[in-house]
């Protein structure tokens, strides 16, 4: 830790995988055709648009984030953390969130990249620094003011125990400045989001 571009890519669950291959059949894409790409390295993605005329809309979602906001605002009963004895200081799993319209930035300064002639590349998308379960959990509790019940749940496999970006090429490269590198805000976008849903579907 920190990941680095050229760390080996060894993923150990299925949407690791699909990432992988989906990385490779870019570059034999470009390898076989006039094609430049740029791969942006997604870590945890989180929150909604600040003006909360979007979110993340998925039915049973499993994030944390989500899962938490919602345990907050009653929309379930309880948040389950899956393992409390990671090599980590509290135990639990360490994420790098970053913020949707954070990425959102990063997916147009890499297209304005491309058309001016960029070179293929790929890019990690994250803060360079991670939060665990519990300070996630314990978050959404400060923002809320709701004290909502967690238990603790086993291991779930292909949890790696920490996962932070090295993201000093997407700055340099692409010029990308995040602008909402705060855990408070992620879960404040997320909660005027899930208001929205008590009403039905979000778009």
């Amino acid at each position: 830790m920190p990941i680095i571009e050229e760390t080996l890519a060894a993923p150990i669950s299925p949407y690791g995988w699909s990432k992988l291959m989906t990385g490779i059949i870019l570059r034999d894409a470009a390898t076989a055709h006039d094609l430049r790409y740029c791969i942006l390295r997604y870590f945890n993605v989180a929150g909604a648009d600040p003006k909360c005329r979007s979110g993340q809309s998925t039915k049973n979602a499993t994030q944390l984030i989500k899962v938490a906001v919602e345990t907050a605002l009653g929309l379930r009963a309880k948040v389950d953390i899956y393992g409390v004895d990671y090599p980590t200081p509290d135990g639990t799993c360490i994420r790098d969130y970053i913020h949707v319209s954070d990425l959102v930035r990063a997916h147009s300064d890499a297209l304005q990249y491309l058309r001016a002639g960029g070179a293929s590349l790929t890019l990690n998308c994250g803060y360079g620094h991670g939060f665990s379960v519990r300070e996630v959990i314990e978050m959404v509790k400060r923002v809320s003011g709701v004290d909502f019940k967690v238990e603790i749940a086993s291991r779930r496999p292909g949890d790696p125990a920490q996962i932070i970006a090295a993201c000093d090429r997407v700055r340099t490269i692409l010029g990308w400045t995040p602008q909402y590198d705060d855990l408070a805000t992620c879960r404040l976008c997320l909660a005027g989001e899930n208001h929205s849903d008590r009403g039905g579907d979000t778009s």
